[in-house]
């Protein structure tokens, strides 16, 4: 008897938007505590604190704690090829941007089990190029299936059931259904070593961006991806994914405008403690 637990369907009229923010209202200093929500979440710290040292904890503990608590992440489904021409496709979601100028994105590949590198990071160290396809709740299944530990002269491509479009600048195909792909060559590969342990860990991936495939039906007006329309898909702790619900926008504040505001708040904070 199956002991899964019953889910509703997947909602496919779901419609993101955008919403005021939390606390629309904040003011400087206010404390977490003063609303109603803010409240309730800091009652949540009489449970107390567990407290874990990554030295010592079993890796296997320490990814699945890690994986549920750093989220969401943004998910690399990255295309590669191998010296012997073999197409690799396969998710990863340590991955991110790291800087615009230049185009740098980064994915950390962990070496398998077994030891030796997993395809993904092989291929890439061997070839010097990949794309990197970010994923949409459309193709998500297809995307998932490429995760199997499939050996290394087998293409995941058949069973993903997507379709390679050539890229301009490098070998490796870029997924079609992806409505923004990024063609990469490798700018830097750096081993991972546990200093605990001695062993190789990880490699990670710095990939220069030569060229960026975006769909413009998934454009605004200001010429930049718009998340409802984009659907992009993000992964949290074990097997869960997660898509892109409500989103609010917060201004960034500048002290050219709110400079005399701070400074006449912190004299409040200083005339209170000298009294």
């Amino acid at each position: 008897m199956s002991t899964t637990p019953t889910v509703p369907p997947f909602r496919q009229d779901f419609v993101a938007k955008h919403t005021e923010s939390p606390n629309p209202s904040f003011v400087y200093g206010q404390k977490v505590s003063e609303t109603e929500e803010g409240s309730r979440w800091v009652e949540g710290e009489k449970a107390g604190w567990k407290v874990v040292d990554p030295a010592t904890e079993e890796p296997a503990k320490l990814y699945s704690l890690m994986i549920s608590g750093i989220v969401p992440r943004p998910i690399a489904f990255v295309s590669s090829i191998s010296e012997e021409g073999v197409e690799n496709l396969a998710p990863f979601s340590w991955f991110n941007m790291v800087t615009h100028n230049p185009a740098l994105i980064s994915v950390s590949c962990s070496v398998s089990p077994a030891g030796p590198l997993k395809d993904t990071a092989h291929n890439i160290k061997s070839t010097k190029n990949f794309t990197v396809n970010i994923i949409s709740e459309p193709f998500v299944e297809n995307a998932n299936v490429t995760s199997i530990d499939a050996p290394a002269n087998i293409s995941e491509w058949p069973i993903s059931g997507l379709t390679k479009e050539p890229s301009i600048h490098v070998k490796a195909h870029r997924v079609k259904e992806s409505a923004f792909s990024m063609e990469c060559e490798l700018f830097h590969a750096h081993d991972i070593v546990n200093p605990n342990s001695g062993k190789h860990t990880t490699t990670l991936i710095l990939g220069l961006v030569k060229a960026i495939h975006v769909r413009a039906d998934v454009l605004n007006e200001r010429g930049v991806v718009d998340f409802a329309k984009f659907k992009p898909v993000s992964r949290l702790g074990d097997i869960s994914y997660a898509r892109v619900g409500d989103a609010f926008r917060i201004p960034r504040p500048s002290w050219k405008i709110e400079g005399e505001k701070i400074g006449e708040f912190l004299k409040g904070i200083e005339d209170a403690q000298s009294a």
